[in-house]
């Protein structure tokens, strides 16, 4: 069974559209060959700055032959429907075979496929994966038709038996004819060689100084970075992404390390590494000792005579360049906030517009101070501070230092609240109110930053919750996802109790919140999915009507699922539904609701007896555990029905023959029906 072997060497594909244009390749071509007739056994793709390349283990020789039969009109069917049948199948009509039927002889085609070279298939599926490929952006090299990242300089493609033997796979595209030749690298070593199988390509190309594997890249890079730092007592900051991408730009990487100018140490370590990480591509190293960072990673892409001397000399001095600019941006914005304040670095935020409808950023800064103020208490938060700190929170959005990183808004206004004399949380509350940014960002615990964070994301939902401007569908421009979940986050995790029907009410009167309150219940299911939390157990507790206190909700959740999980709860979920089938039922067939309170005396059997002191013993335990937020409690009280009731649809006809006696049973199980709605909405919970 052959291998096939593809490379696609062109010019430097951009670092971010690598690892996606792999995947693409890997799965059009194995899908294209399974479809064709032609499965592989294993599959595996590989991306460098200068190639794509593809391995799929185990095609068959051939694809196997094909035999389809199809039923055609009747022999005595008109002309035209014969000709149509003709034209479909490719046959003529001497070809057809006549078979009888139940109404007559009727027209077959036996259609026979033969087999195909794999060669033939390979050649077909590569041209149509590469000539549709669907790279973000492409363009087309001189005079060519085929549309690429970057030109297309070669294609390696190969089929190799086990045996070694190695057949080029004949194909051109765009004139580029496939063969079984391919280069190292660009400038460590030119020039093309022959290859004559997978393992003899990857030996090879790392031989003429290619690592193929991107992994491999990032695991070198990052290994030789700490041993650079580790050299000189400093330590490697993480940083996944730009890893990433780095391993995206070399094929040979060769590690150095640089220091920063003592000029630029200063600087705060979070606008040395943005700049150096946007800028330069460099990876930061600090002193653990002190937290600063001093020197830097570059990643070149070949070793050189002067071990590298030039090429740090170079990159010394543009990085000089850049960080003379932060510096600049530093001081000046250092300067406005000592002579004018936080609040006069944010003026000119009144001139911004946040939302057409919603006014300025300024307009904004002032109802998110309100709501701080008014969250504050009940988040253990000085109302004051609260306020302080969101008067301010947006300020940074108007410095330089922002407008050039806009990454570091928030880290930028921390310092630049130090700076201006704030303390008391105040400064904190700057960086963290943004927080959490995705669903590995840690939330806010100090008590300033919570009430503010919660303010600025609560204003951002009220606001648009009263414009009409929410999520739909997998749209979400103004990320209210992400904020109600952040809301969801904080309290949670913070054990807060905070209600938030009041607090929509606080933000904005004219915000649907009930229709909020619901946006935050699919939130809630969407973030506790992942701890096993039923979605219809949520649904059975929001349903008893403003549950939002979050922190209260869950407990309740958490108590009913746990109670469903056991005998006693699953049964009285089944006596629950047979109780509300039979009411609705008798409901809709009489035209009333019996909604009375059953009377006790007129229990006739031991179990309808038994049915009604149950309730009394069940709404006895369920009120005071309600009371006392031990849902543990009223669950259990709950789940003690299970056997009363049982008993009494075993014992008891409930449409009795006597008027008096089946209304009173009835309103019995409307009383089954009730007690549980104390606890739960158990019609929600899924069949």
């Amino acid at each position: 069974m052959p291998d096939l072997l593809l490379e696609l060497l062109s010019e430097e594909i951009p670092a971010r559209m690598q690892a996606r244009a792999a995947e693409d390749l890997r799965r059009g071509v194995t899908e294209g060959l399974a479809a064709a007739g032609l499965p592989v056994l294993n599959n595996a793709a590989f991306v460098t700055p200068r190639r794509l390349t593809l391995i799929a283990e185990g095609l068959a020789p051939a694809s196997q032959p094909e035999r389809e039969e199809r039923r055609g009109p009747r022999t005595d069917a008109p002309e035209k429907a014969v000709e149509g049948f003709l034209r479909a199948t490719g046959l003529s009509r001497e070809a057809l075979e006549v078979r009888p039927d139940r109404k007559g002889d009727v027209f077959f085609a036996v259609l026979e496929r033969p087999g195909r070279p794999a060669a033939e298939i390979v050649a077909e599926v590569v041209t149509q994966v590469v000539e549709s490929f669907p790279w973000p952006k492409s363009m087309r090299s001189g005079t060519g038709r085929l549309r690429w990242v970057r030109p297309l300089r070669s294609i390696l493609c190969l089929l190799t038996e086990p045996e070694g033997e190695a057949e080029i796979v004949p194909f051109a595209i765009d004139g580029i004819a496939a063969g079984d030749s391919t280069e190292g690298h660009r400038f460590l070593a030119p020039g093309r060689f022959q290859v004559r199988g997978y393992e003899d390509y990857v030996s090879e190309l790392r031989r003429r100084r290619v690592l193929l594997d991107p992994e491999e890249r990032m695991a070198t890079i990052k290994a030789d970075a700490e041993t650079l730092a580790f050299a000189c007592n400093r330590e490697v900051v993480a940083d996944p992404n730009l890893l990433q991408e780095i391993a995206g730009l070399v094929e040979w990487p060769v590690t150095l390390m640089g220091e920063i100018d003592g000029a630029y140490l200063d600087l705060p370590p979070e606008v040395l590494q943005t700049s150096m990480r946007e800028h330069q591509k460099f990876l930061s190293v600090r002193d653990p000792a002190t937290g600063r960072i001093d020197s830097y990673i570059t990643v070149a892409n070949r070793t050189t005579a002067d071990d590298g001397a030039t090429i740090l000399a170079g990159n010394g001095r543009v990085l000089a360049a850049r960080l003379a600019d932060a510096k600049f941006f530093w001081e000046n914005d250092l300067r406005t906030v000592r002579a004018r304040g936080m609040e006069g670095m944010a003026a000119p935020l009144a001139q911004v517009t946040f939302h057409n409808k919603l006014g300025s950023q300024a307009e904004r800064i002032a109802r998110i101070a309100g709501l701080a103020r008014a969250i504050a208490p009940q988040v253990g938060a000085k109302p004051d501070l609260a306020a302080e700190a969101a008067r301010i929170c947006k300020a940074d959005l108007a410095s330089e230092m922002v407008y050039e990183f806009p990454e570091l808004q928030g880290i930028m206004g921390r310092y630049y609240a130090e700076a201006a004399g704030h303390g008391d949380g105040v400064p904190e509350a700057c960086e963290a109110h943004y927080a959490p940014l995705g669903p590995s960002d840690s939330v806010p615990t100090a008590p300033v930053s919570v009430a503010v964070a919660l303010a600025d994301k609560i204003d951002t939902l009220t606001g648009f919750w009263a414009i009409e401007e929410r999520p739909t569908g997998s749209g979400d421009p103004y990320a209210l996802r992400r904020a109600a979940l952040g809301v969801i986050r904080i309290l949670l995790e913070g054990e807060l109790r905070l209600p938030l029907l009041p607090v929509f009410a606080a933000a904005r009167q004219d915000a649907d919140a009930g229709h909020l309150l619901g946006f935050f219940a699919d939130r809630l299911k969407v973030h506790l999915r992942g701890e096993g939390v039923r979605h219809d157990v949520i649904d059975a507790c929001f349903a008893l009507g403003r549950q939002d206190d979050l922190v209260l909700l869950v407990r309740r959740v958490t108590a009913l699922q746990e109670v469903l999980a056991t005998e006693d709860g699953e049964n009285l979920l089944i006596g629950y539904r047979r109780a509300a089938n039979i009411l609705a039922a008798e409901e809709k067939k009489d035209g009333v609701e019996y909604s009375l309170d059953p009377e006790p005396r007129l229990a006739e059997d031991a179990a309808e007896k038994a049915l009604f002191e149950a309730l009394d013993r069940a709404e006895a335990a369920i009120a005071p555990a309600l009371e006392a937020e031990d849902f543990a409690a009223a669950m259990a009280a709950m789940a003690g029905l299970r056997a009363p009731v049982d008993r009494f649809f075993d014992d008891v006809t409930v449409n009795a023959e006597h008027a008096v006696l089946r209304r009173n049973r009835l309103c019995l199980l409307n009383r089954v029906r009730a007690v549980t709605h104390r606890v739960a909405i158990l019609s929600e919970i899924a069949g």
